[in-house]
């Protein structure tokens, strides 16, 4: 198992969260699976940004981004270097730092409403 430390957000997980998270699992079904409901409004098939994660440490460990990830993350909202769309980051065996972005591009949003 790998550990995967979660940043607080004020909304999906105020107090941050540690999560132990199969090698080979998304970051997303990660953070699903353990209560954190991160949005993934296009069902997790990397065609949309509301499942977008900075990987504060651990970033190398990741897979490289395909074509069509990287051209999807040119419209996340607050895109840093580090950043990656938490249904294509694939955990591997070194520990994970994430922090889902306060903001979130949505037209339509799964949880009722545009996010801000």
């Amino acid at each position: 198992m790998t550990q995967v430390l979660v940043l607080p957000h004020v909304e999906l997980c105020p107090d941050g969260a540690v999560l132990e998270v199969e090698p080979g699992e998304s970051v997303c079904d990660a953070l699903l699976e353990n209560g954190i409901d991160i949005e993934h409004a296009c069902e997790k098939s990397c065609a949309c940004t509301t499942c977008h994660v900075i990987v504060r440490e651990g970033f190398q460990s990741l897979g490289e981004a395909d074509e069509l990830e990287e051209d999807m993350l040119d419209k996340a909202w607050g895109l840093e270097p580090n950043s990656r769309l938490s249904c294509q980051a694939i955990v591997a065996a070194t520990p994970l730092v994430i922090e889902i972005p306060r903001y979130t591009i949505n037209l339509a949003s799964e949880g009722g409403g545009p996010k801000k």
